[in-house]
């Protein structure tokens, strides 16, 4: 980070695992403290700026690319971006790592089954069904990542617990960014 861009915590995991949940959470506590945030829900953003991208790998990564742009607009602005996207390859954390100054990928971590209790839109099921084809977790792999800057799991730790500890990481993490600019 160079001390011109606000952070960008890459909220990422499987459906259900609780991303946009925690997401919300943090960026409300953010809020209160009188910072500027923006969140970037990826199923908000499939319905606008990624409208008519499907789920092969090539259109999963055009959706990224899309998303990485919009946070990059924000960030530069000082701006501190939350996103909520699945994200499922390591490519698509890499190129959104190298092109986002201050991204900070979080991996919320959430078991397959406790996933599929917890879905309300019966997705997992039309997967299961084959009705729906590439659904990460089922049809499509979901590549777990090999060193996020934080990982949550929303099957063991509350929300507000898992709220804490990004806030705690991005408050400690800020904190050493700003030290070694000045010195």
């Amino acid at each position: 980070m160079d001390g011109q861009h606000g952070p960008v915590l890459w909220f990422m995991g499987l459906s259900g695992a609780g991303k946009t949940t925690t997401a919300r959470h943090v960026a409300a506590e953010l809020r209160k403290q009188g910072r500027r945030v923006e969140l970037l829900d990826g199923d908000e953003l499939r319905e606008t700026v990624c409208k008519g991208l499907g789920y092969s790998r090539e259109e999963r990564m055009e959706n990224i690319k899309r998303i990485v742009y919009v946070a990059k607009l924000l960030s530069r602005n000082n701006v501190e971006v939350l996103v909520s996207a699945i994200t499922p390859y390591r490519e698509m954390r890499d190129y959104a790592r190298s092109q986002l100054p201050g991204f900070m990928e979080i991996y919320v971590k959430c078991p397959l089954d406790e996933c599929e209790r917890r879905d309300v839109k019966g997705l997992y099921a039309k997967a299961r069904n084959g009705d729906l084809r590439q659904f990460t977790g089922v049809s499509d792999p979901f590549e777990v990542p090999q060193s996020p800057d934080i990982v949550i799991d929303t099957a063991s730790a509350s929300l507000h617990d898992n709220s804490d500890a990004v806030l705690g990481w991005l408050h400690t993490h800020l904190r050493f960014m700003q030290a070694a600019q000045r010195a």
